[in-house]
């Protein structure tokens, strides 16, 4: 999952980059992408590893609260 994020991060800032340039003809400067790339795709990561576990847990406690099955027959 976390190197999913990185991914993503990675992709998305690449593509981002690519539009800036390209499209609106803005100044390119690779070292000055790179070093924010780094800096958002290590920043991301660390969300990534502190939020998962916990959105895991409301996953399951969710899951656990729709798959239980609560519902009394005899009213039907």
């Amino acid at each position: 999952m976390i190197l999913l994020t990185i991914g993503a991060t990675v992709g998305t800032e690449i593509f981002i980059y690519l539009y800036k340039g390209l499209v609106l003809s803005s100044n390119i400067e690779i070292l000055a992408f790179i070093k924010i790339l780094i800096i958002e795709a290590i920043y991301n990561g660390l969300l990534t590893i502190i939020l998962y576990p916990l959105m895991q847990k409301c996953g399951y406690k969710i899951e656990r609260i729709f798959k239980n099955p609560q519902i009394l027959t005899r009213y039907f």
